[in-house]
């Protein structure tokens, strides 16, 4: 029995002895009591005199601080360090030492310490392929669809614009894609449902791209898709033989990632807009190329979005045009060259004279410091494109507020009774719309219930996102208007279905009110509809006697118009004002 365990004991020794790792017993203060061929083979290139005497000398070029957490730790057995690994020198590994030691320091007990001491170099270098894989892969993949991203996709378009004229036949083409109120999902369900979105547009894309028969037998076209940041994509599409092709392409896209995203209790509408850029179009760089494909994008959505635009090169000046104004834009505010007029609204319905405190809707205005007065049209649109349109709202918005406490104070009864100010599609979309108002409400001292925000009939017919924005914003007091009835998606059928208190008949009913029955006709239908509903009437751009007369009686209830007053500024207002109650 003794003689077996005397065996094992010197297998046990002789394995250990010449173990591929190094192993050392030393005192707590270091000192070397055995050690085998592998920790001298380890450690001797490492000491500065050559010498194995003690472990911390040895070591101390390297790792100086081992004494110091032999002293701190205060149990009587374990682990004090555990794979501490420290760099060679260059002086260290011309003479043998390997370039990274790894080194694991246990107490044995109170008077003994076992150092285990390896050669981590290979290791250490395998890590560093493996995340140097990894940062390639992220330097080129987007981490949330695993598509080719921007750095990938300018690399491969670069290729294609750096071949000769005759490698690029047949021709390819570039579909630059954005969606569209994406920002509105991300508000109103979250960034967590936008992403899940996006993920599943990219499988679409994915999947559209891969059946290339889809588009069209004939073609062999070799699309690959991109995700460049944000709700971007871009689609390379080689191998386009005719015009023709790029079109299919584009239109089949558009088709499958238009349709509805189903996440969920949601069935979440997220349409696109796509550019396009053709091969032959092509000069430059690929940043350039890309450019030029979010300019067409850009233009799809101009005219509407959910649609795709082919490129040209008056796109491009108009681009340029609006990046200067959207310059000049920002300068207004600085500069304080926006300002509010006044237009009038009147009482049609108190007898012989109108009556003309009836309200007045606020309209902002640009001047120019060389262009002169610039209508809202010219940059209500750029407001929204460069991100503006709630500052600017909220500067409308407070001013008027601001000068309709004012004229009440000065003028009692005389002044208007209801203020109205337009809401764009961008302050309606935005999620701290409804505080900010508020907010002004009370910082103005603005009455909530004299207060009418406008939107336009288009605006309000849309999602239930701004369905319940309308709600939240007639709960803080206000009135809703339905502005331009009669030019969009709306019906008289579907008026109950909206949260408002008045209907603006448009303009270009009224302008025919005295000259055409099918008109006439029209606007009394919306009288009586909007009227069965408790809902007010006002008659948009009344311009002559004759239409106000037709209006009036078809019974509109008020009346706005160049025929009563353009608009007007704060003081012509109040002199207007004054005018009417001598």
């Amino acid at each position: 029995m003794a003689a077996d365990v005397t065996d094992a004991y010197e297998t046990l020794m002789e394995f250990l002895y010449r173990a591929p790792i190094g192993l050392a017993q030393t005192s707590v203060r270091g000192d070397i009591e055995m050690l085998n061929p592998m920790s001298a083979q380890l450690l001797m290139p490492l000491s500065p005199d050559g010498g194995l005497g003690n472990l911390f000398t040895a070591l101390h070029t390297v790792a100086p601080q081992l004494p110091q957490m032999v002293a701190d730790f205060n149990a009587a057995s374990g682990v004090i360090c555990e794979s501490l690994r420290v760099e060679t020198g260059e002086e260290m590994r011309a003479k043998g030492a390997v370039q990274v030691l790894s080194i694991n320091l246990m107490k044995l007990n109170a008077s003994k310490l076992m150092a285990v001491v390896s050669d981590a170099s290979l290791e250490v270098r395998r890590e560093q392929e493996t995340l140097s894989r990894g940062l390639d892969r992220a330097a080129h993949i987007d981490n949330l669809t695993d598509m080719p991203n921007r750095p990938a996709i300018r690399k491969r378009l670069q290729a294609l614009l750096d071949r000769t004229p005759s490698d690029l036949a047949p021709g390819f083409a570039v579909i630059f894609m954005n969606c569209d109120r994406f920002k509105q999902i991300n508000d109103s369900l979250g960034h967590a449902v936008g992403n899940q979105i996006l993920g599943m547009m990219a499988d679409r894309l994915r999947s559209v791209l891969r059946q290339s028969n889809s588009f069209n037998r004939e073609m062999e076209i070799r699309p690959t898709a991109a995700r460049i940041g944000g709700d971007e994509f871009v689609v390379i599409v080689e191998g386009i033989q005719r015009r023709e092709d790029v079109h299919l392409v584009a239109r089949r896209v558009l088709d499958v990632v238009s349709e509805p995203y189903a996440i969920e209790t949601h069935d979440i509408n997220c349409k696109v807009s796509m550019g396009v850029v053709m091969g032959q179009q092509l000069a430059g760089n690929a940043d350039a190329l890309l450019q030029d494909a979010s300019i067409a994008m850009v233009e799809a959505k101009r005219a509407g979005g959910s649609r795709y635009a082919m490129f040209d090169h008056v796109m491009r000046e108009r681009a340029q045009q609006r990046g200067g104004m959207e310059t000049e834009l920002r300068r207004a505010f600085a500069e304080r060259e926006l300002f509010v007029m006044y237009q009038p609204v009147v009482d049609l319905q108190t007898g012989a004279a109108v009556q003309r405190n009836a309200g007045v809707e606020a309209l902002v205005r640009w001047r120019h410091p060389t262009r002169g007065v610039v209508p809202p049209l010219e940059f209500i649109g750029m407001a929204e494109e460069c991100g503006l349109i709630s500052e600017l709202g909220d500067f409308v918005l407070a001013t008027a507020c601001d000068d309709f406490v004012q004229w009440h104070r000065e003028l009692g009864a005389r002044a208007p009774s209801k203020l109205a100010v337009n809401l764009s599609r961008g302050q309606l979309t935005d999620a701290g719309a409804v505080a900010r108002i508020r907010n002004i409400l009370r910082i103005t001292g603005m009455p909530a219930q004299r207060l009418q925000l406008e939107i336009t009939e288009s605006l309000a017919a849309q999602d239930a996102t701004i369905q319940a924005r309308l709600h939240e914003l007639k709960g803080l007091g206000l009135t809703l208007a339905l502005d331009d009835f009669g030019t969009g998606y709306s019906s008289l059928a579907c008026l109950h279905l909206l949260p408002v208190d008045t209907v603006k008949i448009d303009r270009s009913f009224v302008a025919q009110a005295d000259t055409s029955q099918h008109h006439r006709v029209l606007i009394q239908a919306t009288v009586q509809v909007a009227h069965s509903l408790g809902m007010n009437i006002v008659a948009e751009g009344i311009e002559t006697h004759g239409q106000e007369k037709v209006v009036t009686t078809l019974n509109c209830d008020k009346g706005q118009g160049y025929l009563y007053a353009r608009p007007l500024c704060n003081s012509d207002l109040v002199e207007w004002l004054m005018a009417g109650c001598d």
